[in-house]
């Protein structure tokens, strides 16, 4: 029952698809949530498919493509994740002082940092995207992609990794997730990519690179949002996500 109400919660937290009435929710529900992140965001990623599908029997620019993929990411998700990623770069810029980059963070203004950060993560999202659907089963290739962006929330609350104590998303979610439980979606993870790339046509050791750089963006920034704030926040959680994703498709533009 876990982890049926953990892949509701995910799916109603992730996405705006409709899952009723979740219940109490605890820590428990929570590791379950993030766990399931790669599954929970499909709702998301099948429209996602479909918008490339049509694209390309239209023939469409693949940029143009790209960029409709990415807007229906954002209007899927609530563009939470994008206003993390604002809202960390801004915190981050903003000064050295913990406090000054917390008042920053919760003010939920984007500055000038934050639309800079938003401009290029989204720019190379989409050129990735463009560069992706001219591979072979494209469509497949990009469901995997942006699903396996989503295990950087598992690895992100595993336990041990310190909260922000002023972050209540932080406060639920992160430390949750026990490394044998990261470990399979890690695992999942790379046979997903290694799939991918399979039906791409390209190396597989390039899902093997990707399986890292999976890992390592969100444990990167885990140690930078402990240095700088005192720990992981809902904001820099959702900015993991996006600069996970904006990684697999640069990496995978580049095979």
């Amino acid at each position: 029952m876990s982890a049926l109400a953990g892949l509701r919660l995910a799916v109603g937290t992730l996405t705006t698809f409709p899952v009723g009435e979740v219940g109490v929710v605890d820590r428990r529900t929570a590791a379950w949530a993030m766990t399931l992140a790669p599954v929970a965001v499909l709702p998301v990623t099948v429209p996602a498919v479909l918008i490339m599908v049509i694209g390309q029997w239209l023939q469409a620019p693949g940029l143009l493509i790209g960029l409709l993929i990415i807007g229906w990411l954002a209007l899927g998700t609530r563009a939470m994740h994008l206003d993390g990623l604002a809202d960390t770069v801004d915190g981050l810029g903003a000064s050295l002082r913990p406090e000054r980059v917390q008042q920053v963070m919760k003010s939920g203004d984007v500055g000038p940092m934050g639309v800079v950060a938003l401009i290029i993560t989204l720019g190379l999202q989409a050129v990735g995207l463009a560069e992706v659907a001219a591979k072979p089963y494209a469509p497949v290739v990009v469901l995997i992609l942006i699903c396996s962006s989503r295990a950087a929330l598992a690895i992100s609350c595993l336990a041990g990794i310190p909260v922000a104590s002023w972050s209540t998303l932080g406060r639920m979610v992160v430390g949750t997730v026990t490394w044998p439980r990261a470990t399979a979606v890690v695992l999942l993870t790379a046979a997903a990519l290694t799939g991918a790339a399979l039906l791409g046509q390209i190396p597989w050791w390039w899902a093997l690179i990707s399986t890292v750089l999976v890992v390592a963006t969100p444990l990167t920034l885990a140690r930078t949002a402990a240095r700088r704030l005192g720990g992981m926040s809902g904001d820099v959680l959702g900015a993991g996500v996006e600069l996970t994703l904006t990684t697999l498709l640069v990496i995978w533009a580049l095979s």
